[in-house]
């Protein structure tokens, strides 16, 4: 055992590894990265990461640098949960509910908290978290704060930013803070404090009214948005101040958030679900567009394509059978009306039916739910194909999860299309239609030179079409180190560096997940790029998307 190992078990109460198999084990989340760590500690208790934030701290005030990464279940996409240095694996300990309000809908719950168990329990009290992620089954919720993640029902509801009314935050030095809305007054008492949580907030206090212009040119015109810090939502017209936006989507590079307050939605009627088969991507635009404007927004609007169907099925031939058959339709819309409200809900869903008439060529509309299931078959199809490996090609997640605006949904499928015809790649598409974000995954072998060097090739070549879109490159899965990279090309050299002083800010040592989001070039990437993809971490589950 190392010496910074020997000194944290001696003073944390979790336990602390370095054997060779755990740190292999940990060297990779769900990306195309791999980066073996030094350290791994399971923190017991708020107290334990406290500490270890205090040690790292007082060690690069000696010109000593160690990361501290935090991670929850490591199905992160981007390369956000490895680190170099300690890892802290929260799942272990950090899995209790400390509070809920049955009626109000108020719950708070430890970082390393699984988002299904919680998800069961709000069921229980006819709650729950609407925009929790696909992946909620084998993943945290500290994991989907952290990557302000989001799901199919964040059309009408919104990413978890519009659901965490407070965190608790460990910051770089050690410092543990509450995060929430201030009134002008409990700001004023904040920017007094003679601590680095009042040195931070009197620093962006400084920061958002010397750039307020900046900043309110800086957003991107896209219906959700992963990429870079949340400037926007700190500061609020009713002058309230909120530091959560933050921390929502920094993917551990400026705290280390050890509990979270959630708010809740009542789970509604039964919902009504209309397929629809379409035969071009024109069409699809023109039903997402008048979808959008329906009274009340559809809880999701839901693409295949015909590419994802007829992989699926030769992979699993019964998967799809009696539920659509072949020939499959180019394109298949899935869209799903909920509300507390019966006679708005019928109403609504008659309406989209309507709608999707205009341009499919066959629309379903389902009331019963066993029937549903079936129809939601062809959307989590998804899991099928990106779970499967043919011989040593994998479904790589390399540019999977862009997102343009709503009306440049039909030109991102063509982009997607001839991109992957240009490099001679098999292509499926799926994914939230609604929102212009879809995913895509190209079947590429790591193990291969010519494969690993299409891999930024690809993405250099995406990224650009999609900044001529109008789009980020980011919805719901964030930047990591995959997209990092690929800031300063999407937002202006003045917002980006706003951001750089942002992370200065709050981790003046580089100390917290360094070389994710922030400062991390293409350069520092490539070099930790696999020899060959797989799914470790999660097989005991599909790898939904």
């Amino acid at each position: 055992m190392n010496k910074v190992a020997h000194y944290l078990q001696e003073h944390v109460a979790g336990e602390v590894m370095t054997g060779t198999d755990a740190r292999k084990y940990f060297s990779t989340d769900n990306s195309i990265f791999c980066l073996t760590p030094s350290v791994i500690v399971y923190p017991k208790n708020e107290n334990d990461i406290r500490k270890i934030a205090r040690f790292t701290w007082q060690l690069a005030e000696r010109g000593r640098i160690i990361p501290v990464t935090a991670r929850g279940s490591g199905t992160d996409l981007s390369g956000a949960a490895i680190g170099s240095g300690i890892l802290l694996v929260t799942p272990a300990h950090l899995g209790r509910v400390k509070f809920i309000d049955p009626k109000g809908g108020v719950v708070s719950v430890e970082s390393g908290i699984n988002f299904g168990k919680l998800q069961q329990l709000l069921f229980t009290y006819d709650r729950f978290v609407p925009s929790a992620p696909a992946s909620l089954e084998y993943s945290t919720v500290g994991g989907a704060v952290a990557n302000n993640s989001s799901g199919m029902y964040s059309i009408k509801y919104g990413v978890m930013s519009n659901y965490v009314k407070g965190l608790r935050v460990v910051l770089a030095n050690g410092e543990v803070i509450e995060t929430g809305k201030l009134s002008k007054k409990e700001l004023n008492r904040k920017l007094g404090l003679a601590t680095f949580e009042g040195e931070i907030y009197r620093s962006i206090d400084a920061l958002l009214e010397e750039n307020r212009e900046l900043i309110a040119k800086s957003v991107i015109n896209v219906t959700k948005n992963a990429s870079g810090y949340n400037l926007v939502d700190i500061r609020n017209d009713d002058g309230s101040f909120d530091l959560s936006p933050l921390f929502i989507g920094s993917q551990g590079t400026l705290g280390l958030i050890s509990e979270v307050t959630l708010e809740t939605e009542p789970v509604g009627a039964e919902p009504v679900l209309l397929c629809a088969y379409m035969d071009s991507a024109d069409s699809v635009q023109a039903a997402v567009n008048e979808l959008r404007e329906l009274e009340i927004m559809p809880s999701a609007i839901e693409l295949v394509d015909d590419n994802l169907l007829n992989t699926v099925a030769s992979i699993n031939g019964n998967y799809l059978k009696g539920v659509i058959s072949p020939p499959y339709p180019k394109f298949v819309l899935i869209v799903e009306v909920d509300g507390d409200k019966e006679h708005k809900l019928k109403r609504t869903a008659k309406k989209a039916e309507k709608i999707l008439t205009k341009h499919a060529k066959q629309v379903v509309l389902e009331i019963d739910q066993d029937k549903q299931k079936d129809i939601w078959k062809i959307r989590e199809a998804s899991a099928i194909y990106s779970g499967h490996n043919q011989g040593q090609l994998n479904p790589l997640p390399l540019i999977d999860d862009a997102i343009v605006p709503v009306d440049k949904l039909k030109n991102l499928i063509n982009v997607i299309y001839a991109l992957f015809n240009q490099e001679h790649l098999q292509v499926a598409v799926w994914g939230h239609a609604g929102e212009g974000n879809l995913h895509v995954q190209p079947y590429l072998n790591l193990g291969q030179v010519g494969d690993r060097q299409k891999v930024f090739r690809i993405i250099e070549e995406y990224y650009k079409q999609i900044r001529e879109l109008g789009g980020s490159t980011t919805a719901q899965y964030n930047d990591g180190r995959l997209r990092g990279p690929y800031l300063s090309r999407i937002y202006s050299n003045d917002v980006f560096q706003l951001f750089q002083k942002i992370k200065r800010i709050f981790d003046p040592y580089g100390t917290l997940n360094p070389g994710v989001k922030i400062n991390v070039s293409t350069d520092e990437v490539k070099p930790l790029l696999r020899s060959e993809y797989h799914l470790d971490h999660i097989y005991d589950h599909l790898p939904f998307s």
